[in-house]
C-alpha cells in the first residue's frame, strides 16, 4: 500500500529516521537557548546549559546507583526543580518515571510502589513520613530513598537519607543519555484515581510524550520563550506533557510548591508568566483575592483550564483581570489534555453568559489525535444536535500503551480499537463536544478525581452504618466535594462529626466527605441507590 513501484534503497536508516523522544528538546536547547533561564524558582535559577548538565548528572548516578533501563524511578515531590529535572533525567537513564500523587494516603502509595516496582524514590521531606509507614506495608523490596529538601520553602532535610544534590554530585556530567531505541518504549508511569479498587497504572510511550508536547504548542498558540508557571501537578499526567514542551519552545519553567494567589500573582509579575493550567478552583482563587494580594502585569495570560468547566460568573471577572481563558480536557490515558475549545472569529463579539457557553465546552481534537468521537453503545456516532448523549472515544497516537499488568482492562478500554473514555457528552452542530456527566459517578474536587465508590466503601464499614451513598455537592472553593447520604442500622446511632473523623483516618483528606446526611435512601425496585434523587438533595444543600 502506499509504496512507489521501486522503492531501492529508500529504507529507514540512521541519517533519516529517529525514534521520536522528548529528550530531543532539551539536547537541542542546550545549544540554541544556552544561557536563558530554563528552571525558576525563588534563588534557583537556572540556565538550559545547567539544566541539561543537572539532568545528565541526575541520569548517570541513577545508573550508578543500580537503575537499569525498563525500571522504574519514582518520584513523592510537589512542583520543585527536582521534579523538573526527573521528567529529563530519569528516561534519559532508559528509566521509566512514576510521579506519585502526594495527597495520597499510605497504602495507596505502598500499592502503587510495589505494583510499579520502583527502584528509587525521590521524596521531599514533607511527605517522607507517609513514605516510610508506605514502605512499611509494601510486600516487595523498598525502593532506595533519596531525600529532596527544599531549603526555599522551609522544607528542610531529615538527614536519614542521601540527599538530592549529594546524589547529584555522584553522576557525570559527560554522561552520555540512553536513548529508546524503540519510540514505543515506555516513558512514564502514572497511576489513575481509579473508579473502583485499586488505581491502574497507566503507560506512556515516548512517542506520545513528544507529541503531545508537539501537539500542544499548535494548540496553545505557543511562540518562542513563553514563561510557564507548574500550577498543575506535575504527579497529574506528568503536568499535561509541559515541562517536556518548554525546551522545544525555549520556554523557562516557573516553579510553584504552593497553589495560593499570592503565589501565582508575584510569579506573574515579577517572572513574566505567560502561560499556566490549572483547575477552575484555582481561576476563582484568582478572582477572591484580596487587593493586597494582587498584583498589576501587562501580559496577557494564556490559561488552559480542565477538571470541570469554569463557571459563567468566573469567566466574566477573570477575562479582564488580563487572562485568556480556554478549555481543555483530557483523562490520564491520554497524556493530559486532548481536546480544546478551539476559539474562532464567530464568538469575538459575545460577552457574559453567551461567551461563557461556548467557553464551557470541551471543544475539538488536539492536532495529535487522530479522532475524537461521542459514540452509542453500539459505536456509532451520535446526532451532533446538542441534546443526544454518548460517551466520548480517544484514537491516535494521544492514547497511552495501556494499563500496566492489567491485559483485561487494556483490553475492555481499547474495545472496537476506540479508547473509551466513560465520559458522557453531547456533541453540538459545529461538532464541538460537552461533556454531560462523568461516567461512574467520579467527583472531582479541586482538580482531584474522587472515587465515590472507595469512600462508601470505608463508610460502610462503620459499625454504626447500613447503607450510604457519596454523590458529589457544588463547593464554591472546590468545585464539588463529597457528601455522604448515610441510613443507620435500626438502634445505632452516629453523628455527622464521628463519621467524618471515621473516614479521614482511613482515606486522603481530599476524599473525606464534607457533609454528612441521615436519611433513607431512595431506591429502585431492585434495591438500587438511585444517586441521582441525592445528587439533587446535594445541589440545593
Amino acid at each position: 500500500m502506499g509504496w512507489m513501484a521501486d522503492e531501492t534503497g529508500l529504507g529507514k536508516c540512521a541519517a533519516n529516521y529517529e525514534p521520536l523522544t522528548p529528550l530531543s528538546f532539551l539536547d537541542r536547547a542546550k545549544g540554541i537557548y544556552t544561557n536563558e533561564l530554563a528552571v525558576v524558582y525563588g534563588t534557583h535559577r537556572k540556565t538550559y546549559a545547567e539544566y541539561h548538565e543537572r539532568v545528565t548528572r541526575l541520569a548517570s548516578a541513577l545508573v550508578k546507583a543500580g537503575v537499569k533501563p525498563g525500571d522504574v524511578v519514582a518520584t513523592l515531590l510537589p512542583n520543585i526543580p527536582a521534579q523538573a529535572e526527573a521528567h529529563f533525567g530519569v528516561p534519559a537513564c532508559g528509566a521509566v518515571l512514576n510521579t506519585i500523587n502526594t495527597r495520597l494516603e499510605a497504602d495507596t502509595v505502598a500499592y502503587i510502589l510495589d505494583h510499579g516496582e520502583a527502584k528509587v524514590l525521590f521524596c521531599d521531606p514533607q511527605f517522607l513520613p507517609m513514605a516510610a509507614e508506605a514502605m512499611e506495608r509494601m510486600s516487595g523490596p523498598a525502593p532506595l530513598v533519596i531525600e529532596v529538601p527544599d531549603d526555599h520553602a522551609g522544607v528542610h532535610g531529615h538527614g536519614h537519607y542521601q540527599q538530592y544534590e549529594d546524589f547529584l554530585a555522584t553522576g557525570d556530567a559527560d554522561f552520555e543519555w540512553i536513548r529508546p531505541e524503540d519510540e514505543w518504549e515506555s516513558i512514564a508511569l502514572n497511576y489513575t484515581s481509579g473508579t473502583t479498587g485499586r488505581p491502574k497504572g497507566v503507560v506512556y510511550h515516548h512517542r506520545g510524550a513528544y507529541l503531545n508536547a508537539m501537539g500542544q504548542v499548535l494548540s496553545w498558540r505557543i511562540t518562542l520563550r513563553p514563561k510557564y508557571l507548574t500550577i498543575v501537578p506535575l504527579f497529574h499526567c506528568n503536568g499535561w506533557c509541559h515541562t517536556w514542551m518548554m525546551p522545544a519552545v525555549g520556554g523557562t519553567v516557573v516553579c510553584c510548591r504552593d497553589i495560593t494567589a499570592k503565589n501565582i500573582f508575584d510569579a506573574i509579575a515579577d517572572e513574566g508568566v505567560t502561560h499556566f493550567g490549572g483547575a477552575p478552583i484555582v481561576l476563582n482563587t484568582l478572582v477572591n483575592a484580596p487587593a493586597a494580594q494582587r498584583r498589576e502585569f501587562s501580559q496577557t495570560v494564556e490559561v488552559f483550564t480542565a477538571g470541570a468547566p469554569p463557571a459563567p460568573a468566573t469567566l466574566a471577572k477573570i477575562e479582564p483581570m488580563g487572562f485568556n481563558i480556554t478549555q481543555v480536557y483530557g483523562l490520564t490515558e491520554t497524556y493530559g489534555p486532548a481536546t480544546e475549545c478551539t476559539w474562532g472569529p464567530q464568538w469575538d463579539e459575545l460577552e457574559g453568559d453567551a461567551r461563557a457557553a461556548i467557553k464551557a465546552r470541551q471543544g475539538v481534537a488536539m492536532p495529535f489525535m487522530e479522532g475524537v468521537a461521542v459514540m452509542d453503545a453500539e459505536m456509532n456516532g451520535i446526532a451532533m444536535d446538542g441534546k443526544e448523549q454518548g460517551e466520548v472515544m480517544f484514537r491516535g497516537n494521544g492514547v497511552m500503551k495501556g494499563y500496566l499488568k492489567n491485559p483485561e482492562a487494556t483490553a475492555e478500554a481499547f474495545k472496537g480499537g476506540w479508547f473509551h473514555s466513560g465520559d458522557i457528552a453531547l456533541q453540538h452542530p459545529d461538532t464541538y463536544l460537552q461533556i454531560a456527566d462523568r461516567a461512574k459517578d467520579i467527583i472531582i474536587s479541586g482538580g482531584e478525581n474522587i472515587s465515590s465508590v472507595e469512600v462508601e466503601g470505608v463508610l460502610m464499614a462503620h459499625p454504626d452504618v447500613l447503607l450510604c451513598a457519596v454523590v458529589a455537592k457544588p463547593d464554591e472553593k472546590w468545585g464539588e466535594v463529597p457528601c455522604a447520604f448515610v441510613e443507620l442500622k435500626d438502634g445505632h446511632s452516629a453523628d455527622e462529626a464521628s463519621l467524618i473523623s471515621f473516614a479521614r483516618e482511613r482515606l486522603a483528606g481530599f476524599k473525606t466527605p464534607k457533609k454528612v446526611v441521615f436519611q433513607e435512601l431512595p431506591k429502585t425496585s431492585t434495591g438500587k441507590i438511585q444517586k441521582f434523587e441525592l445528587r439533587k438533595v446535594a445541589k440545593g444543600l
